[in-house]
């Protein structure tokens, strides 16, 4: 089986696949067929050489094979719902041969891999299994195939350091079924994705393909079985971090469920995320010890959340925000920033500016501005201001904004004693 890739660069080297075995068929065509692992469309079709050959191609579902003339393999993927393309290609095909075109990545950035799918059977007893980092914004991950309740602190990878847009090459391990779990690189704390039961067939070849969240961190999963069907792994839980930004140096503690998301602090503080179940959260809070009322948030699964605390001590507030941590589109020379009004009793919005330039305006307490991207600078100027203030109520100069580097802008506290906080949300390496 070979894995090719396209519109992206993509490395096949440490994909160590072997080349097909062949099979039947026109000595002029091959089989292709389309696999949906874009989180970004409910459906998607194909068409080759101008010939629609997939319809309506589900997320996580792949499509019937069509016969595809080797000289003519102009490719395109489209949005079902208007038919425009959404990545296209020319790929090399090999008479007789079958091959799955894996779109992925999210709305609008839609890449794709083609594999081929004529893989030699494993033994009696053993199964083969090729894990495929297609998680634009994910980094490297590692892979644990172990019992249902074993643990990771015993367990040893069956594939590590796989980069984004790489495979694990084939390993061959025991046929049955085993939990499988996906962890940032060399850290067995940063869990991804938990597949309680995935099944690995006796003489089978599947292909587990791991896909992009809406948070950017966490991953989902589809198993692919070699000339066959899906099997959907969708991720079922949040990272979530709660953060204090109520005035007067408040206390502040919280929890989801038996989960604890901050000991008691004083305010202002930054939380770290924290991974708990999706749905709604059985959210606790209390601020200089009074339990207080709030709403409880509904946590959509892959998603990142900041959930804050602001306002003064005697009426605190809940601010559910939705984090975006995906990657700059530019890794290489742009950061991403965005800025978070936590400041009690506030009356007017607060600006963004990055040398001079406003990257966010009048962004009201308890909200957030949409992430934007900047130039990477070895010494940049930041500053927050109010129409309130003649000064920046906060401001860094001389800042380094790395490449790659997903920043928040936190000002939090009272309003006449605003506090500034520039967090480090996560890097491209």
């Amino acid at each position: 089986m070979r894995f090719k890739t396209w519109a992206w660069g993509l490395s096949v080297a440490t994909a160590a696949l072997l080349t097909a075995c062949g099979g039947g068929g026109d000595s002029s065509s091959a089989q292709m067929r389309l696999l949906n692992a874009s989180i970004g469309y409910a459906a998607l079709d194909m068409a080759v050489d101008s010939t629609t050959v997939n319809t309506g191609v589900a997320y996580a579902g792949v499509g019937s094979y069509a016969d595809v003339k080797t000289d003519a393999t102009g490719t395109e993927v489209q949005s079902n719902n208007v038919g425009s393309t959404l990545a296209s290609s020319t790929p090399t095909l090999a008479s007789g041969s079958h091959y799955t075109m894996i779109a992925y990545g999210s709305a609008g950035s839609v890449r794709t891999t083609l594999l081929q799918e004529d893989q030699d059977a494993a033994a009696t007893g053993k199964s083969k299994l090729l894990v495929l980092n297609l998680a634009p914004d994910a980094g490297a991950m590692d892979v644990y195939v172990t019992g249902a309740d074993e643990s990771l602190d015993t367990a040893s990878t069956v594939a590590s350091g796989i980069a984004t847009g790489s495979g694990s090459g084939y390993i061959t391990l025991n046929s049955g079924t085993f939990r499988v779990r996906i962890t940032a690189a060399s850290s067995k704390t940063d869990l991804r994705l938990d597949i309680p039961s995935l099944s690995l067939p006796s003489t089978g070849v599947s292909t587990l393909i791991l896909t992009g969240s809406t948070g950017g961190v966490l991953v989902n999963g589809i198993q692919l079985l070699q000339q066959g069907t899906t099997a959907n792994f969708p991720n079922t839980t949040v990272r979530a971090r709660l953060v204090a930004a109520v005035g007067g140096s408040a206390l502040v503690s919280g929890s989801i469920g038996q989960t604890s998301l901050m000991p008691t602090s004083v305010a202002p503080t930054i939380g770290d995320y924290t991974t708990v179940s999706a749905g709604t959260a059985d959210l606790s809070v209390y601020v200089n010890g009074a339990l207080m009322s709030f709403t409880k948030p509904a946590l959509t699964a892959g998603s990142d959340y900041t959930l804050m605390v602001w306002g003064t001590a005697a009426d605190p507030k809940l601010a559910v925000l939705t984090d975006d941590n995906r990657l700059p589109t530019s890794p290489t020379t742009t950061a991403k920033i965005r800025l978070v009004n936590g400041v009690a009793s506030a009356t007017t919005g607060l600006t963004l500016n990055v040398d001079y330039s406003a990257l966010a305006s009048n962004v009201v307490a308890g909200t957030s501005s949409s992430p934007q991207t900047t130039a990477a600078s070895t010494s940049a100027l930041l500053t927050v201001t109010s129409p309130s203030s003649t000064t920046p109520v906060y401001s860094l100069s001389e800042l380094g904004i790395q490449a790659g580097y997903v920043y928040t802008v936190f000002v939090m506290g009272d309003n006449n004693a605003m506090v500034g906080s520039l967090r480090r949300e996560r890097s491209s390496n």
